[in-house]
């Protein structure tokens, strides 16, 4: 458990990155690690992560949370790469919102429109559309990640 001050540090970081609309009121947080610098942190009903020392992202398993997200949008064939933590490239990017440069995006399949991952933008969306081929999304949280592990065993 952390204290009100440490709590507050991360809710600055927080309101640092994420829409106005999303910014939870949290007095404390649990903090559990993953492993070393990498955290999953809890309130009440809210989860995040913490990747780095000034990142905290939202938990893929809250849906709610990241349909609040700017979300790129890909093809079947991108779908095992992304899930296995490889950053998201522009050929395997059907659609994508407007987002900036070091936003958080979230990374959705276009037929069924699920979380896969989340993660940084190294572009603008509007760069980004007139790429060919590179890196657009920077995956550091996806599905069966050490961060989706540790939930299910916090979780039960």
């Amino acid at each position: 458990m952390l204290s009100k001050t440490e709590s507050a540090v991360l809710m600055d970081l927080i309101r640092e990155k994420w829409p106005v609309d999303v910014i939870p009121k949290i007095k404390t947080f649990k903090v559990y690690q993953v492993e070393e610098g990498k955290f999953l942190l809890q309130a009440e009903n809210f989860f995040a992560i913490q990747t780095r020392e000034s990142v905290i992202l939202p938990f893929l398993g809250k849906s709610d949370l990241l349909d609040r997200f700017p979300s790129v949008y890909v093809d079947m064939g991108a779908i095992k790469f992304v899930c296995n933590g490889a950053k998201v490239m522009r050929p395997g990017i059907t659609s994508f919102d407007n987002f900036k440069k070091d936003g958080i995006v979230t990374v959705k399949d276009q037929t069924y429109k699920k979380g896969l991952a989340v993660g940084l933008a190294l572009e603008d969306s509007e760069i980004a559309a007139s790429m060919s081929n590179g890196y657009v999304i920077d995956n550091l949280h996806y599905i069966s990640d050490k961060f989706w592990e540790a939930y299910k065993s916090i979780a039960q």
